[in-house]
């Protein structure tokens, strides 16, 4: 029998804030008041709902009064809170916030929380922070190539928005990504206004994006796509496992800082920049510009051989700083920081200093990053449930494979539906910490997924 490793829940590192990006340039500033604790990028200041309603998700329900969606579906600035745990079901359907100023508090939530299946959140808003869901769309059966295709979560042309301490997985699609049109105006700094810009994605859980299933392209295993001039995006402290590609993929004109993140067992793909000449007729190409600090990508089951850590494709040229970045494979042996999948013109410039950079952001050495995502990564790391401690035990113990269906390693969650009333008073309801310094359903510093057998050995 194997014994698994036990994983230690450290508290969160705290961590500098940093301030809000002028959209074209990359460049961030100095600002008072963050998010919440810890919160970085140029995203960080953002206030969400800060100052709003306070509205209470009373329902599992798909819908109707007290529902999630209805909380979503308000208007004005809105704390969306949870006086109930379990499972929503979407029944195949995607929620879309259009309405701004929105904080959703998944740490309110009861144990077990609240888990999303058969569908996925678009945000088509500004100001929006999203802390401690977990989403899984799931194959639900449908059949190859048939046209289920959800991400687990996108900001579509969406601004200031944080995606924080989330678990996606078995998306149809990407599991997160940062997305819109392309060529919204008539310069590139309108292009970068027009799509998504000041993102952040830190701490979440992304794993196992579905292979072949049901996306009509075919394969569409994929971690994250950050779409063609999104600009402001910062990448930080994620885990992404076992996806075929883009872990992230980075577009034309992106200007992006992944920072931190753990890449394991990524099948042909890891990071990668793709401007590609097909989607950019008639427009200026844009020069991408990304900074990859601190990251550590390992091989797994499902991982090529001699995968690069980063690889270009496409035809436009990508500005890079790339520094104390780690890429090894199965075996601990080290692979290549750099490849190519495409034979043109485009240009890697290796830049001596970042080209894009939030402020104050905090920066972990490398050898300190698997252990610590591990640790603190996805959605309430206090209260994990059984599908992210298998994917954290299988990151952890180098075990796992890229998969097509959910079924192949699980199922659907069925926790039994829990209640709890939300009581302001217990809550710092400018950063939604609680004021006891412990959440809801917190439990040990250890969490295993043991069998029968396991635990009467341990008695």
């Amino acid at each position: 029998m194997t014994r698994m490793i036990a994983l230690a829940l450290c508290s969160l590192l705290p961590a500098a804030f940093a301030g809000p990006v002028a959209a074209a340039q990359g460049v961030a500033t100095p600002a008072a008041t963050s998010a919440f604790p810890g919160a970085q990028g140029w995203a960080a200041v953002t206030p969400g709902g800060r100052g709003g309603r306070i509205l209470r998700v009373t329902t599992l329900a798909a819908d109707g009064p007290g529902s999630f969606r209805a909380a979503l579906e308000a208007k004005g600035p809105r704390i969306v809170v949870f006086e109930v745990g379990g499972v929503i079901d979407l029944g195949r359907s995607t929620l879309t916030i259009t309405e701004p100023f929105l904080t959703i508090a998944g740490q309110t939530a009861p144990s077990p929380g609240i888990t999303i299946i058969r569908g996925g959140i678009d945000i088509r808003a500004h100001d929006v922070i999203v802390r401690h869901l977990r989403i899984r769309p799931g194959l639900d059966g449908q059949p190859k190539r048939s046209g289920w295709e959800v991400d687990a979560m996108n900001t579509v042309a969406a601004h200031n928005v944080i995606v924080d301490h989330c678990t996606m997985t078995w998306a149809l699609d990407e599991n997160l990504s940062a997305s819109g049109p392309r060529f919204t105006g008539s310069t590139p700094d309108d292009w970068r206004r027009g799509t998504s810009h000041n993102i952040t994605f830190s701490y979440n859980l992304l794993a196992e994006g579905l292979a072949d299933a049901s996306h009509p392209k075919g394969e569409h295993s994929k971690g994250s796509l950050i779409h063609d001039n999104a600009t402001g995006v910062l990448i930080w402290r994620n885990i992404y496992a076992h996806n075929v590609e883009r872990s992230p993929l980075l577009k034309g004109g992106v200007q992006a800082a992944v920072v931190n993140n753990l890449i394991y067992d990524p099948g042909t793909r890891a990071v990668h920049y793709n401007l590609m000449a097909l989607e950019w007729a008639g427009h200026d190409y844009q020069e991408g510009r990304l900074s990859a600090v601190g990251n550590v990508m390992r091989g797994g089951p499902s991982t090529d051989d001699g995968l690069p850590f980063l690889m270009l494709g496409g035809d436009g040229d990508l500005r890079y700083h790339g520094r104390d970045n780690v890429a090894v494979d199965k075996h601990g042996n080290p692979l290549p920081m750099f490849g190519r999948y495409g034979v043109t013109r485009a240009k890697l410039i290796e830049a001596k200093t970042p080209p894009v950079w939030p402020a104050g952001l905090a920066v972990l050495p490398v050898q300190d990053v698997e252990t610590h995502v591990l640790a603190n990564a996805g959605a309430r790391p206090w209260d994990r449930d059984a599908d992210d401690i298998r994917v954290l035990f299988f990151v952890a113990e180098g075990r796992g494979k890229i998969i097509d269906d959910e079924r192949q390693v699980s199922e659907y969650p069925h926790p039994v539906a829990t209640s709890a009333p939300f009581v302001d008073a217990d809550w710092d309801l400018a950063t939604m910490e609680p004021k006891s310094g412990r959440y809801p359903g917190q439990k040990g510093p250890i969490q295993e997924s043991l069998s029968a057998r396991d635990r009467a050995m341990r008695q």
